[in-house]
């Protein structure tokens, strides 16, 4: 069995159903592979940080814009995994629009699901993946979800959620998601419930764990 972690990358519009499906995986892949055989990274912890800037001025950047992230240190983070060395990945804060100060310790493990909207936007982090999947999912399912989470989770107001849609989340995915979909291996209608595609994606894992 080669050492290097199977890289996973999933890709698609925000609240399309990439964490369902990460988080899936991860769990029945583990209950089939034993604990700490797999793990996840968000791409999302990779926002830069923005210390620098007041709280008014973090809430107007273009947080769906492929310069909103540190893809550098994700790459970078990435090669120490394939070479079976831990990493120390960032902690982002989404009521504060900033990374804080903490970070979590990520060990290599057999599989490593990468996900988040602008993977497959990135060559560098495109051929870094060994299976790249893209959730296919209608904007107006996206939009309701993302309202839900960020009421829920986020902190974040109606207003400001749809504010945000409109200026960048929307714009941003025309130009930049949607194209990256013609890099996937994979492309997932029905959001991160679709089991034949979950059947499908354990399936070819453990082959090339094989």
């Amino acid at each position: 069995m080669n050492d290097a972690p199977i890289f996973i990358g999933i890709a698609g519009a925000s609240a399309s159903g990439k964490s369902l499906l990460a988080h899936t995986i991860h769990h029945e892949l583990q209950f089939e592979l034993g604990e700490g055989a797999i793990s996840i990274i968000k791409e999302d912890s990779y926002y830069k940080a923005r210390h620098d800037l007041t709280f008014e001025e973090r809430e107007q950047i273009n947080y769906d814009h492929p310069n909103a992230f540190d893809h550098d240190l994700l790459i970078e983070q990435m090669d120490a995994l394939a070479g079976q060395r831990s990493v120390e990945v960032p902690v982002y804060d989404y009521k504060m629009h900033n990374r804080s100060d903490r970070t979590t310790t990520h060990v290599p493990t057999k599989v490593i699901i990468v996900e988040g909207i602008l993977l497959l936007n990135d060559k560098n982090i495109r051929k870094r993946l060994d299976a790249k999947v893209f959730m296919d999912t209608d904007l107006d399912i996206c939009l309701l979800r993302r309202l839900k989470r960020d009421i829920e989770e986020r902190g974040r107001t109606v207003d400001s959620i749809i504010e945000q849609y409109k200026r960048t989340v929307r714009p941003m995915f025309m130009e930049f998601v949607q194209p990256s979909k013609q890099w996937a291996d994979i492309i997932v209608p029905r959001g991160g419930k679709n089991r034949v595609v979950i059947e499908m994606l354990k399936a070819r894992i453990k082959q090339m764990l094989e």
